[in-house]
Formats: structure tokens, sequence, C-alpha cells
């Protein structure tokens, strides 16, 4: 239910599509720092660290605990790597198949991309639950479903961009939010199964996040050089406020 109201946050973040149309450069540099300090702050206060303090408390060793989520961050990494590599293959064949335009074509890329995304963030809710830690699983939530907001509004942006409806544009933001409760859904499901495998699912989750934050969107703010300065300010805000919210809710 957390990851499911997490994602519908996202549809939170499209609604002022319908008054205000596609948001300006420096309003979506803005915004993607904010949610960049937010996944950064979430993935190290909310699930490196509490990950490792899970190992321990499953009999690991100091250095093992902190080698086994090092392993798991890497493994998310390279699974959303993976997962990144299928969209341009998807993007190629709805153009060819569909005969859309490159602009469409590079807008699908954006909007699956977000929704391929957010199947990580999803799990990383689920298993921050599942760890029994009801105040790191707020948190982790309340950080995701903040994040989303902004990614709301550019998918419903993006798309607006290209020539679709307002309407239909906010229903494009909604379809990619629903992947996060699936993958709260297998969060859960993986803890419930074998609980020793919990700081390997709270690593891969961080890692995966990280992943997009650094490959997906600072290369996104910084690729519009004129407003970057707006990204950066909206990004060491997001990682104070979360900051301060995992340390005292957490």
């Amino acid at each position: 239910m957390a990851s499911l109201v997490a994602g519908l946050a996202t549809v939170l973040g499209a609604l002022p599509i319908l008054k205000m149309g596609r948001p300006t450069a420096e309003q979506q540099n803005l915004l993607l720092g904010l949610a960049a300090g937010v996944m950064l702050a979430a993935s190290f206060f909310s699930l490196i660290i509490p990950g490792i303090a899970q190992a321990q408390d499953l009999g690991a060793g100091r250095v093992v605990a902190s080698a086994i989520v090092a392993v798991a961050v890497l493994l998310g990494a390279a699974t959303q790597t993976q997962l990144n590599r299928i969209v341009p293959w998807l993007g190629t064949k709805f153009v060819t198949i569909k005969g859309a335009d490159a602009r469409s074509a590079r807008v699908l890329l954006f909007v699956a991309a977000i929704t391929l995304h957010n199947f990580p963030e999803g799990m990383a809710v689920g298993v921050s639950f599942a760890g029994g830690d009801v105040g790191a699983g707020l948190t982790t939530a309340l950080g995701i479903g903040v994040q989303n907001i902004p990614e709301g509004l550019a998918v419903a942006g993006a798309v607006a961009s290209v020539g679709y409806s307002p309407r239909a544009s906010v229903l494009a933001a909604l379809g990619s939010a629903l992947v996060e409760p699936i993958g709260g859904l297998f969060g859960v499901a993986l803890v419930t199964i074998a609980q020793s495998l919990l700081p390997w699912g709270l690593g891969f989750a961080a890692g995966a996040m990280i992943y997009i934050v650094a490959s997906e969107i600072i290369p996104q703010t910084h690729a519009r050089i004129v407003c970057g300065g707006r990204a950066t300010t909206g990004l060491m805000i997001g990682l104070a406020a979360m900051m301060f919210l995992d340390t005292t809710m957490g």
C-alpha cells in the first residue's frame, strides 16, 4: 500500500500540466535536482545503513555486513544498467512498427526509462517495511513519493510536448506509476521468503536508485547548462531535507 501511495504521487505531480502546460527548463532542473537529492539521501540513510545493521543483526561481522551490502549495491546498479539497455530496443521497434517520428520515439524512451526505474523504487519501499522498521519504511515511502512528483510533471510534460491532450498526458504518468506497487510486492515477497535476503534487498534497491541519479537525472539537468545551478540547489535542498527526515523519523 505504501509503494502504491508513493507511486500515485507521480499523478499528483502531473496534475499541473492540465493548467500550466509544459514546465520551463529552469523549473524542470530545479524539480529534478530536488528528486536527485531525495533519492541519494534515501539510498544511504533508509537503505544502505539499515541494510548493514540488518546484516549485523543476522550475525555477520561489521566487515562482512558491509561487504554484503556493497555487493548488493553493485548488483542493483548492474541490473538497472541491463534494464536501461532494453529501452533503446523498444524505441527502435516503436519507430519501425508504428511509424513514429524521431521526437515521439525519444518521448517514448523517456517515459519507458521512468517506468522501468519505478520498479526498484517500489521494491525499496516494500523491502524497507518488510524489515519491520516502520519508521524506515515511512521515510523511504515519503522520499520516493516526493521525488515522484517532479517525475510525474516531467512525464506529463514530455507526452504533452508531442501533441497529446493534457488528460492523456496525466494518464501516461499514472501508467508509469503503477509499476511501483508491483515492485513493492516483489520486495515484500523476497524478504518474506527469506529474512536473510533483507540486507541484499536493501542494498540492491539502493544501488538501482543511485545508478538512476548518476546516469539519468544528473546528466539530464546538466544538459541544460544555462540553468544547471538550479539543479544543484534543488539537489542540496532535497538531500538535506531527506537526511533530516531519515534521521529523525527512521
